[in-house]
């Protein structure tokens, strides 16, 4: 089995290592500041990372993101600058090697600090808060709805981050005390205009997307944000069979459950308690879990990695 990459070393300033994603500033050969983001190939469950990682799966989550950004061209403006390391001022030829198919080169921006989801189905917390409340994130919905029923409107449920690092639900009043009104109209209507035409092109593939979240940010100098970070990817998205999908029960999917149903036998077993360090996977859980996110670029791109 190819090894996968867990961290990356480079030569350039100001590293932050987040759970899954390695980043650098870089100063392109015009002067320009950009920011290199390095998708690796660490898994986090639990916001726990594993001590292994699934190889190849930063190179599946870039080329899903890079698809989608080449597929809304002209209609969303993103940050998205090369995935070519060769664009990248001062690195070695391994470098550049090790690198290849999993960097983003991207334009700096400041951050919109209100993380932008879109549920079209009902399932995760969301259905959680609706068996609780009859509605999700304070929006009502009807009576009677089932686990991953299909909602025909599709919800803008804004979340910030709280202190403590988790994502934190907050009405549409409350972003709108944050960033102001008028920016969060722009971000619901652009977040659910991006979801509907994702989730009908996913369709048509054999995929439900049945959420999905969006970050924004400001270039310096712009008034109108536009998408940064990845987009459409298992990883920020909860993507379905479509052929397998039946309302009623918790979906197969194709991201990280697979690692997530294994987990949770060892922490039945008494054998981990989701704090760090994280567990090795087996072999088994790696390949099965590697080969469900090659499906899911096979079939959104019709190609294979």
């Amino acid at each position: 089995m190819t090894q996968a990459l867990l961290e990356t070393r480079l030569n350039l300033p100001n590293r932050r290592q987040g759970k899954v994603r390695d980043l650098y500033d870089v100063r392109l050969n015009d002067g320009a500041e950009a920011l290199l983001i390095v998708a690796t190939d660490r898994v986090s469950a639990f916001d726990v990372v594993m001590a292994n990682g699934l190889p190849g799966k930063g190179v599946v989550l870039t080329q899903i993101s890079k698809f989608w950004f080449d597929y809304f061209a002209g209609q969303a403006e993103h940050h998205l600058i090369s995935t070519d390391p060769t664009d990248v001022p001062g690195l070695s030829p391994s470098e550049r090697e090790a690198l290849a198919g999993r960097i983003m080169l991207c334009r700096k921006t400041e951050v919109v600090p209100i993380e932008c989801i879109a549920r079209g189905y009902i399932t995760g917390s969301g259905w959680k808060d609706y068996q609780a409340s009859g509605a999700v994130c304070g929006i009502p919905l009807p009576p009677g709805l089932r686990n991953s029923d299909r909602l025909e409107e599709p919800l803008f449920t804004p979340s910030t981050k709280a202190d403590t690092g988790h994502d934190e639900n907050i009405s549409f009043a409350a972003g709108a005390e944050v960033v102001g009104e008028e920016l969060m109209a722009w971000l619901s209507e652009t977040t659910l205009s991006l979801y509907n035409k994702a989730r009908a092109y996913a369709l048509e593939r054999g995929i439900i997307l049945a959420d999905t979240k969006f970050e924004f940010g400001r270039p310096p100098g712009a008034q109108t944000p536009i998408l940064i970070d990845e987009i459409f990817t298992p990883d920020s998205s909860r993507f379905w069979p479509a052929d397998q999908w039946q309302p009623g029960r918790e979906q197969p999917s194709f991201d990280k459950q697979i690692v997530r149903n294994y987990l949770e036998t060892v922490v039945a077993a008494g054998e981990w308690d989701k704090t760090p360090p994280g567990p090795a996977l087996p072999d088994e859980v790696v390949e099965r879990s590697t080969a469900r996110y090659r499906e899911a670029y096979r079939l959104l791109t019709g190609k294979d990695l």
